[in-house]
């Protein structure tokens, strides 16, 4: 037996904390003793009960989760190899990495970067791989830190807090937005050069407004991601990686064909494993570990469910690593 947190429904969903045993993991080809999990924006939402995101029930929540193999059929790892896992629809198809032990697919994992460790990696977790691979993104596109300003969304969230320590070391130039006035010093020390609120940019957006962003990494969707576009400066590229404000765009085309602003989709839930693999290689390369440590609280598996719905609410700072052994 051991610990997880479980998601049931039967005339309603019902989230609690209880012990379990493997009967009820999904099927997989390793098995994973699990060390650390993270809470991430897709986790509240399932451990809340909102709809969308769980789709099979009983569901263990958590999309990322790291630890040590202790079983496996798989000819890629062999007990004893310390390994990763973000996403393929682990905690909403099959069940996650909030619980003591886990059963996924040896196609899924990524062995443990060297020079990280296994608390390190969940600090990182979806959040920080989903803001590197919107950092190559706009690499790939050819934007360079002498391109001009970069825009990064829900800055003091998992995603933009990563996204704006990773663009700030390699010498971008960062604008966050936040709509936490209060979190303006600790965004100027990730490296933010400026902190906007995010009440500039809630509002209906204009086809086009004043040329200023070289390029942005946006959480959130809906009227913030049509201001940015429409801010964007002719040839810059947004990527879009949530829909925290919403999963609608009012926009028109008018940045896209008058601008030539390219919007490039982030997905790291099905993200092909070689770009999972050059993601975590240029994070243990370019992200600042100590940063790291310094925007990063962790809590036990009998903390998460009072969590959730305050990340919902935007009341979470940074990152959370839930060792799931406490």
């Amino acid at each position: 037996m051991f610990n997880a947190i479980v998601i049931t429904k039967h005339d309603e969903q019902l989230t609690e904390l209880t012990s379990i045993d493997k009967s009820t993991l999904s099927n997989g080809d390793v098995t994973v003793d699990v060390a650390y999990s993270t809470l991430n924006y897709k986790d509240a939402l399932a451990i809340c009960q909102k709809p969308g995101v769980v789709r099979q029930w009983p569901m263990i929540p958590g999309i990322d989760l790291a630890g040590t193999v202790i079983e496996s059929s798989s000819d890629r790892f062999a007990a004893g190899d310390k390994v990763l896992l973000n996403g393929y629809g682990v905690g909403e198809v099959h069940t996650g990495g909030l619980a003591q032990i886990a059963r996924v697919k040896g196609e899924w994992l990524v062995p443990l970067p060297k020079g990280i460790s296994l608390k390190q990696s969940m600090a990182i977790g979806t959040a920080g791989y989903t803001a590197m691979l919107s950092v190559l993104a706009l690499e790939q596109q050819g934007v360079t830190p002498s391109s001009g300003d970069i825009l990064v969304t829900g800055a003091a969230g998992g995603v933009g807090s990563i996204a704006t320590s990773l663009l700030s070391k390699l010498g971008y130039t960062v604008i966050a937005v936040s709509g936490r006035s209060e979190q303006t010093s600790y965004l100027k020390t990730l490296g933010a050069s400026e902190v906007l609120p995010r009440s500039d940019f809630e509002s209906s957006a204009k086809p086009l407004a004043k040329e200023r962003f070289a390029g942005v990494i946006d959480v959130a969707g809906s009227n913030i991601l049509a201001n940015a576009i429409s801010q964007t400066q002719y040839g810059g590229v947004v990527t879009a990686c949530g829909l925290a404000a919403g999963m609608d765009l009012p926009t028109s085309v008018a940045p896209f064909i008058l601008r030539g602003v390219k919007l490039i989709g982030i997905d790291s839930v099905m993200a092909p494993m070689q770009d999972r693999l050059a993601a975590w290689d240029r994070l243990t390369k370019d992200l600042d570990l100590s940063m790291l440590d310094s925007m990063t609280q962790t809590v036990g598996l009998n903390e998460v469910q009072e969590l959730a719905p305050q990340l919902l609410k935007g009341q979470v700072r940074g990152r959370t690593v839930v060792d799931v052994n406490d």
